[in-house]
């Protein structure tokens, strides 16, 4: 992989805390600087298209994502996600010809000592550029199959869906 689509849409991994107003908000992507600290080997560049908490996604917000990443002549695509509403968005996104596209968040901003969110982008990275096309979930450590997978609000991780 020599260049690196990435779209983000918002959710924890992005948040901020502001300490006046005890309450988080979606603030500028993560991933750009995350991936500029690792001195990562390749090219990326960064759609900043939401910055939305996933609960408040909707179905057109959905389609101008599929719509971008269409769009784009990369064909290895990492999109940032709140985790709420991930799997419906990869879903969603099934079906876009040519491309391995995969979904990561976190479920602590980025810019928090202890987050998950640089081991998720690392899995992530790692998942685009050696998977065949396709649509793909890179959370707790594991990549998962959108249409096998859901996430357990109440143990806040990804899991095999029954």
């Amino acid at each position: 992989m020599d260049n690196l689509l990435i779209v983000t849409t918002g959710g924890t991994i992005d948040k901020v805390y502001f300490d006046a107003k005890s309450d988080y908000q979606v603030g500028e992507p993560q991933i750009g600087r995350v991936l500029q600290e690792l001195g990562v080997a390749f090219r990326f560049h960064v759609i900043p298209l939401l910055r939305k908490d996933s609960l408040f996604i909707d179905h057109s917000d959905r389609e101008l994502l599929r719509a971008t990443i269409a769009a784009q002549e990369e064909t290895c695509v990492l999109v940032t996600h709140g985790t709420d509403s991930m799997v419906e968005t990869a879903r969603v996104l099934a079906g876009i010809e040519g491309k391995t596209i995969v979904l990561t968040g976190a479920l602590s901003p980025a810019r928090f000592e202890g987050s998950d969110a640089e081991f998720n982008i690392g899995c992530a990275v790692g998942a685009v550029q050696s998977l065949p096309p396709g649509v793909y979930i890179a959370m707790n450590g594991r990549i998962w199959d959108p249409a096998k997978v859901r996430k357990n609000v109440e143990a806040n991780r990804f899991e095999a869906q029954d």
